[in-house]
Parts: C-alpha cells; structure tokens; sequence
C-alpha cells in the first residue's frame, strides 16, 4: 500500500534485541536496575581502598578547616593565611617530636617487645602454679589471633609503603580540598539534579559541622590522654612513660578499641616493675580513660553526634576486619555521616508526607 504522497510504506523496523512483551520489557529493566546496583556495590568494594584514603582526605580537610575556623576567632586575617599557620603549626610539631622526643622513644620501643615477653612469661608461670598449663608460645598465638580478628596486624593497605603513600595522598589531597572546599562542593552539585541541589548543599554543610565537631573532641581527646598519660606515668616511675603516652594518645583516635590496646599495653609495661606499679599503672589507665569518656567527649563530641556506643563498636570490628587499620580509624567518622544523611532524609520524607496529608484547600475555605 502507498501513502497519501504516492511513496511505498515502510514497514517498522524491528530490533533483534527489541522485546517486544511489554510484561517482559518491564522486568528485563528491573534487572538491569539490580544487576546496576550489584555491579556498583562491586566496584565500591574494589575501589574500597581509594575510597578510604578520598574520605580519609576530607577528614583531614574538616581538621585543617576546623582549626582555621578556631584561629579566625581570634586572628583577623584571610583564610588562606589562618590555613597556612595550622599546616606550619602542624610541620613544627612533628620536627619537635622527631628531633627532641625521637630518640627516646626509638630507644623505649626497642625494649617494648622484651618487656612484653618478660610479662608473658610471668603470667604462664603464674597460671600453672595455678593448674593451669600454658605456655608462652600458646598465649602468644591467641594474642596473634586476636589482633587478626580486629584486622590491626592484617591491613589491607599494602604494606608500610602502601601506608605511607596512602598517609601522603590523604594529607595532599586532604590541604586541596581544605583550600578550595566550594570549588570541589560545587563540583558534586553538578552532578545532582538542580532541585535537589539546595538539599545537598544543606546536608553537606550539617555534615561538616558535624564532623568539625567530632574531630575537635578526638583530637582534644588525644592531646589530653597522652599528656595525661606520659604525666602521671613518669610521676610513679613506669618504664617507657614517654611511649606509651604517645600510644595512648595516637590510639585514643580509635574510640573504644584504641583505649582497651593502650589499657593492655600501660598494664604490662607496668606490672614489670611489681606489682605494685602494675596496679598503679592500672589505675592511671582507668583515672584517664573516665575522664576522657566521662567529661571531655562528651561535652565536645558524643552530645553532637549522639552516637550509640555498640554501633560504635560493631562498625570499628567490621571495618578492621574488612579494611584493615584505615577502615577501623575512618569507622566512627563514616558512622557519623551516615547518620546525619539518614537524618536529614527521615525529615525531608517527613516534611513531603506532611504536605501531602493537607491536602489541598476545600473550596469553601477558599470562599470564606
């Protein structure tokens, strides 16, 4: 047959890959859409370690920033110079630590791994005065054990080179974003629809405030375990005081886990020199831990986070085992803003059914 200008119709051309049930069409898209989220969540937990150090980079920056913040309050000057004058202040700290308490401590972690075999030892003797047999090598492979189930001895970093050149990509990446952060804000709203644009921006700023906040409790935190530490260590004679309260203050970033190694490794170290400052030491461990966990977090960090301990925990345990000390140190942070986006989204989803329940006004209403 011919149309209305006197051409030959064509028929439609039909794909071979078209289906052409449309019952079918409809679930061949519903497992596309699933075999996209399987494939994404694949690819996430490849590119897990990337993704780590990215994240662990806009940690950084929430430092970098929340101290420039801190300093703007009392030094009138551009945020470029307040940021220079944390990142200097940062790169004279650690010089102090390398040239003047490097020696020291390089001298008492040699003597760490003896001290801790002596302790060893002594409790094996003990327990099988007690009945107990056990011996060392036995105690040592369940510690062994231990530490590989909360994934601290296996990491999944690579290595001490791949750590330290992950540790290089957060600090580079993590001072680019610090500088510019609305340029690489702006560059994520991009991709986003633009009347979700105004949400993102919302959450990404309750995410950074939260975040600030966090941070300044774990670092404060940090100064003041170690300090605390090393102070009251010294005072009753521990061996190795400077060490361990540089331990007790590096591992205080991991909550809860990081408190139980340093209040395992004070314990031994202290119990070397008798039992008496055994206890002593233990007593310290205890008089820092409360009042790191009783009075200083939680006025800082814990009341604006508002983070359940156990969820705390569970998430440390998973991350370690899955992504070895990087995701155990990054597992409270992630918690964190994972619960403000779930926030932020039940009260976005609150607001809409509450717009929806209203309803629209009746017309006498609108006569009145």
């Amino acid at each position: 047959m011919d149309n209305e200008d006197g051409q030959p119709k064509v028929a439609a051309r039909v794909s071979p890959a078209r289906i052409a049930d449309p019952k079918l069409r409809y679930e061949a898209r519903r497992a596309m859409i699933w075999a996209a989220i399987f494939g994404g969540i694949a690819l996430a937990v490849y590119l897990i370690q990337p993704i780590l150090v990215i994240f662990g980079a806009l940690v950084f920056a929430c430092m970098i920033d929340g101290g420039a913040r801190l300093l703007g309050r009392i030094l009138p000057i551009g945020r470029g110079w307040r940021i220079a004058l944390v990142l200097l202040s940062a790169a004279i700290f650690l010089a102090w630590l390398v040239q003047f308490a490097g020696q020291q401590i390089v001298q008492q972690a040699a003597m760490m791994p003896e001290l801790l075999s002596t302790q060893f030892e002594r409790l094996s003797r003990y327990l099988d005065s007690m009945g107990i047999a056990l011996q060392f090598a036995d105690l040592r492979g369940v510690a062994d054990q231990m530490l590989q189930g909360m994934g601290v001895i296996t990491s999944a970093v690579g290595g001490f080179l791949g750590a330290v050149a992950n540790v290089v990509l957060i600090v580079v990446v993590g001072i680019y974003i610090a500088v510019e952060p609305r340029l690489y804000q702006r560059g994520v709203a991009w991709l986003i629809a633009e009347d979700q644009r105004e949400e993102f921006h919302e959450v990404v700023s309750t995410m950074a405030f939260t975040m600030r906040r966090l941070l300044a409790g774990r670092l404060l935190g940090m100064f003041a375990e170690g300090v605390f530490t090393w102070a009251l260590l010294a005072l009753v004679g521990v061996p190795m005081a400077a060490l361990l309260g540089l331990l007790t203050g590096l591992l205080a970033f991991i909550p809860n886990i990081g408190a139980l190694i340093s209040g395992a490794l004070i314990t031994l170290v202290g119990f070397s020199g008798g039992t008496e400052m055994g206890v002593y030491a233990f007593a310290i461990y205890l008089v820092v831990q409360n009042f790191d966990g009783y009075v200083l977090v939680p006025m800082i960090a814990r009341r604006a986070v508002d983070l359940a301990p156990a969820v705390v925990i569970a998430a440390q345990l998973m991350m370690g085992v899955l992504f070895g000390i990087l995701g155990m140190a990054l597992a409270d942070p992630l918690v964190a803003m994972a619960k403000v986006a779930m926030e932020n989204r039940s009260r976005r989803m609150s607001r809409q059914q509450e717009n929806i329940s209203d309803g629209p006004p009746d017309l006498a209403q609108q006569e009145s």
